[in-house]
This record gives C-alpha cells, sequence and structure tokens, in this order.
C-alpha cells in the first residue's frame, strides 16, 4: 500500500494516518475481506454536504431550485468517474479476478464509489475540515465550467416549460413496451405534444430514463413545429330546421 498511499498523498493533498482505511477505500467488494461500501455511503453524506456549501457561496443570486442542479452535476457519478480517471485511481484500486479480467478497474461505478469511499476515509481519519479541504481541491476548479442552471434541467422538466411557455397542454407520457429480464428491463416510451404534432420514443433501463430520452428527442423538433390549427367542424343541424344550400338564391 506504500505506492497507494504516496499517489493519495500527491493527488489528493492528504496524508492518510491509518493505512487500514486507506486500504479498504480502495478495495471492491469482489476482491474479499474489507471492502469500500460503508466508506462510500459516508464519503457520499460527506461530498454532498461540502459541494452544496461550495454551490451556496459560489452562486449567490442561485435559487433552491438552480443550486440543487448545480450540485446533483457535480456529484453524479458521470462527474465522479471523471475526477477519478483524471487522478488514476483506477490503478488502486483493489478488484477480484473476474472484475479485474472485465476491466472494473475502467468501470465508472466502481470509480465513482472508490472516490466517494476515499472522502469517507478522510473523514474519518482527519476529520470534516480535512475532507472538506481535499474535496475543495477537487471541485472548485469545476466551478467555472458548470453549465447554466437551464441548461442543467432535465428534458422533461425543459419541454414541459418550453410547452406551458406557448400556452399548450403538457406532453403526454406512454409506456409502450417493457422488455428482458425483472433485473435488466428495458421501456420505451412515447413523449407527444399533439397540438404541435410532435412525437419521439425514447429508450432506456428504468421509465424515468426512457421518458427523459422521449422528451429530449421531442425538444430537438421542438424550434421547427408550429401549433396545428383544429379541425373546422360543421355545425349539427338541428331536427325539423330546412337545410339551406349555398347554391340556392331568393328573390324578392
Amino acid at each position: 500500500m506504500k505506492a497507494a498511499a504516496a499517489w493519495f498523498e500527491e493527488a489528493l493533498g492528504y496524508a492518510c494516518r491509518d493505512a487500514a482505511l486507506l486500504e479498504a477505500a480502495l478495495t471492491h467488494r469482489s476482491a474479499g475481506g474489507p471492502h469500500n461500501e460503508r466508506l462510500e455511503f459516508l464519503g457520499d453524506a460527506v461530498l454532498n454536504c461540502v459541494v452544496a456549501r461550495l454551490v451556496f457561496r459560489e452562486f449567490a443570486a442561485a435559487d433552491e431550485g438552480d443550486l440543487s442542479r448545480f450540485r446533483a452535476s457535480l456529484v453524479s457519478g458521470e462527474a465522479l468517474a471523471v475526477i477519478a480517471l483524471e487522478i488514476d485511481l483506477g490503478q488502486y484500486v483493489r478488484l477480484g479476478s473476474g472484475e479485474l479480467k472485465s476491466g472494473g478497474f475502467r468501470r465508472k461505478s466502481i470509480l465513482a464509489d472508490a472516490l466517494e469511499a476515499l472522502f469517507g476515509a478522510v473523514y474519518l481519519d482527519g476529520g470534516f475540515d480535512a475532507a472538506e479541504r481535499v474535496i475543495e481541491r477537487l471541485f472548485i476548479p469545476r466551478l467555472d465550467r458548470l453549465p447554466s442552471a437551464a441548461e442543467l434541467k432535465d428534458p422533461k422538466t425543459r419541454l414541459q416549460e418550453a410547452v406551458q411557455a406557448k400556452g399548450l397542454p403538457l406532453p403526454g407520457y406512454t409506456v409502450e413496451s417493457i422488455s428482458g429480464e425483472a433485473h435488466n428491463q428495458v421501456f420505451q416510451v412515447s413523449c407527444s405534444v399533439d397540438a404541435l404534432g410532435l412525437r419521439a420514443v425514447g429508450v432506456g433501463p428504468s421509465r424515468r430514463r426512457a421518458e427523459q430520452a422521449a422528451a429530449s428527442e421531442v425538444l430537438s423538433a421542438l424550434p421547427k413545429a408550429s401549433v396545428r390549427s383544429p379541425p373546422v367542424q360543421e355545425a349539427p343541424v338541428q331536427p325539423g330546421s330546412p337545410e339551406i344550400n349555398s347554391s340556392d338564391t331568393t328573390s324578392s
């Protein structure tokens, strides 16, 4: 673990006093023995607290919804995996033989979980202030690269706001199909904005993900869409009323 300890101090700017904590944080459950899932749980909580304070301080004019979107973007699994790759975390994660052969050291979920576990280890080893310094070291440079709050809204929210701005009814979502085993299902969901004649189908591992994919497709077509005029309906002829032919003429 000497190489891992040296890497850890260089990458995160912290010298871990308890080698067992560092070893556990870098051990995936597939490797057997003490692993990093409990530390991941703790690190996730510490990370969210520190990043919440960061965005609260950085974006003084942002409301609660925007602050939540900024935080969610920074601490997403995708964002954590990017950081883990940048600091070469995968080289130091201990994996079982099966995970190792399948390239687990590059798997985003494993990398993101290990990074959170490291935050948990620092918290236990040096307290909240130490964990905060480590997290800020990694996340403060990313604040300037955050998209705008509007861009961070999910596709369903952006589509809903767009159609409401046009004074139109909300989009409709319909589950078209569900396939696959119970633990590995694939959802197909359609999204329709009838007033604009728009419809798209999204696919995802959950209903929510499929809805977001469908909404994203409809959003991309929205700028070129125009409101459809409702069909003209003729007024029904009342019983006993004489029919009038437009070609008839009357003379006085």
